[in-house]
């Protein structure tokens, strides 16, 4: 009989401790929460609780068999119906040491940043410290509140019930600053459409977010925490958070946006170019049909017309990708500065509440690729700024300044001192013989330069070998009155069926080095405007030379 009674006194301990551990399974537990806390919790337009914190709750308590009522109101009357025993639970309370003497919490469920706003052109204000002597806006009852009357800045506080309150005030000219929660003010900023106030600072660091209740009733704060665990671990609470906090979040970063913007970028240079190949390949070959029979002059005049009409299209494309890769050009090293100043506050956060998505990867993941995307995206935009640079030499219309009297050997000397360290690189054995007295010829120096740079850097890439050479010559044929200019290279040679190909804007054989096949349509570009003319001549495996003519001044004495 002892034992019988001893065995029902056990059972009894034990049923009344699990349902003492288990309050929320009697009765309707009622849930507080601010009715103007957007995205977290606010009433919407129908006037029914909504945000990141109503669905959360309505989670766990889905979970854990729990049923709850919701009551929102201004934030400030839900505190003190939390102290009086009026409301069973809060769902959003950032935690602080002095919080915890009234309030326990549960394990976080979200971060939240406090931002201080202030109008667009107005002083600025990075630290609490900058708030001395100005009028700031807080909410009422709000961790702000509670901050800066436990340590006194300095400031005039001026108390409102909501952060939409707060935010219009500012808005609206009154005041000096508003201190509110970051991703609050933004949706509200957003909202509201207040356009003239933005956040200016952050004092604080990462603050975290989770349920409380009023000191005592712990086991009922044990039911929320475990409830938050499972939808934790199954997936269900960052579904939800990123549902309502991840687009605002990722508001500063638009990385798949930028991503997106990239890729269009390059796939519109790609059809323009294969369509630009294409289109050339086709001209090229109803010309070669329509020109068996005529001399070389004749089918340099067509050439010459086909480079025109390419070059007017040419210049347009040109136009239009040169303003997103300037855009690209121009925001990325931002981005890249932006995720530098951040990541400290991305790794307080995984730090303290574990892995998160970002832009729709964990940031375990996020961490390690995004820097490196970054600035494989800007080399890529670089890369387009340089093709769009190409273009526009070829498309350039009309002849540039033809006004100078320019002596091609003071030209060479010039273009061998500025590759110098290409051509030492690339071979040990230069060889130049200038002839003496040279007439000059008219013409535009900087542009020939040019055009002497392309040969002797493609000579250099010709080579295979250090010990294979470059020569460099020049020379006057009386008959003709003409300047030439031989650069031969002891390198790897044309195929002959390339060798009239060599002038086609976007042909090259180095592809895969990066070439896109501009430099040699650009020289022969600037040679024509010079009256003069370009010549290869090629042997596969011993070389090549290319004969550049220029007109000497009429006139010169022979």
């Amino acid at each position: 009989m002892k034992r019988l009674c001893a065995c029902l006194l056990l059972w009894g301990l034990a049923l009344g401790g699990a349902m003492a551990a288990e309050p929320y399974r009697e009765g309707i537990i009622r849930v507080g929460g601010d009715h103007d806390y957007p995205p977290y919790e606010f009433l919407n337009e129908d006037g029914e609780p909504d945000g990141y914190n109503v669905e959360l709750t309505r989670a766990i308590a889905e979970v854990m068999g729990m049923q709850v009522e919701f009551h929102l109101g201004d934030w400030n009357r839900m505190r003190q119906a939390l102290n009086a025993g009026e409301m069973d639970v809060l769902q959003g309370m950032i935690f602080s040491d002095e919080r915890s003497d009234d309030y326990s919490f549960s394990p976080p469920h979200a971060i939240v940043y406090q931002s201080i706003f202030a109008r667009k052109g107005e002083d600025e204000a990075r630290e609490l410290a900058d708030l001395r002597g100005r009028e700031v806006i807080v909410q009422r009852g709000g961790i702000m509140h509670d901050h800066l009357l436990h340590n006194d800045v300095g400031a005039k506080l001026v108390l409102v019930d909501t952060h939409a309150t707060g935010l219009r005030l500012l808005a609206a000219g009154r005041h000096d600053y508003a201190l509110v929660a970051n991703l609050p003010g933004l949706y509200l900023g957003r909202e509201l459409e207040l356009s003239n106030i933005v956040p200016v600072g952050q004092p604080f660091r990462p603050q975290r977010y989770g349920y409380a209740v009023a000191r005592g009733n712990e086991a009922l704060l044990a039911g929320f925490s475990e409830g938050l665990a499972i939808l934790k671990n199954t997936g269900r609470l960052q579904q939800i958070y990123d549902k309502w906090l991840g687009p605002l979040e990722q508001d500063g970063w638009p990385w798949k946006k930028i991503g997106l913007a990239a890729a269009l970028v390059s796939a519109l240079l790609l059809v323009v170019l294969g369509g630009i190949v294409i289109w050339n390949r086709m001209l090229a070959r109803e010309v070669a049909r329509r020109s068996e029979e005529l001399q070389l002059q004749q089918q340099q005049l067509i050439q010459a017309d086909k480079m025109s009409s390419l070059g007017i299209l040419v210049a347009g494309v040109a136009h239009e990708i040169n303003n997103p890769s300037s855009l690209l050009l121009l925001n990325l090293p931002v981005l890249k500065d932006a995720f530098a100043d951040l990541e400290d506050l991305l790794e307080a956060q995984y730090e303290q509440q574990g892995d998160f998505y970002l832009a729709g990867l964990p940031y375990s993941r996020m961490r390690e690729e995004l820097p490196a995307m970054l600035d494989d995206m800007q080399t890529s935009a670089g890369r387009i700024r340089r093709i769009v640079d190409d273009l526009r030499d070829f498309a350039r219309q009309g002849p540039a300044e033809l006004n100078e009297n320019v002596d091609l050997n003071a030209l060479v000397a010039t273009v061998i001192r500025l590759v110098d360290n290409t051509i030492r690189k690339s071979s040990h054995r230069l060889e130049v013989d200038c002839a003496p007295d040279l007439p000059p010829f008219r013409g535009n120096a900087q542009r020939i330069e040019q055009v002497l740079i392309n040969l002797v850097v493609n000579a250099c890439q010709a080579l295979t070998s250090p010990e294979q050479g470059i020569f460099i010559r020049t020379g006057y044929r009386v008959r003709g009155n003409e300047l030439y200019l031989d650069i031969t290279d002891q390198g790897v040679g044309i195929e002959p069926h390339n060798l009239s190909r060599l002038k086609d804007p976007f042909f090259t054989t180095k592809r895969e080095q990066g070439g896109i096949g501009l430099g040699l349509s650009v020289s022969a570009g600037i040679v024509q405007e010079h009256g003069g003319r370009l010549e290869y001549d090629s042997e596969p495996g011993r070389g090549t030379r290319v004969t550049l003519t220029l007109p000497a001044i009429k006139g010169t004495p022979s």
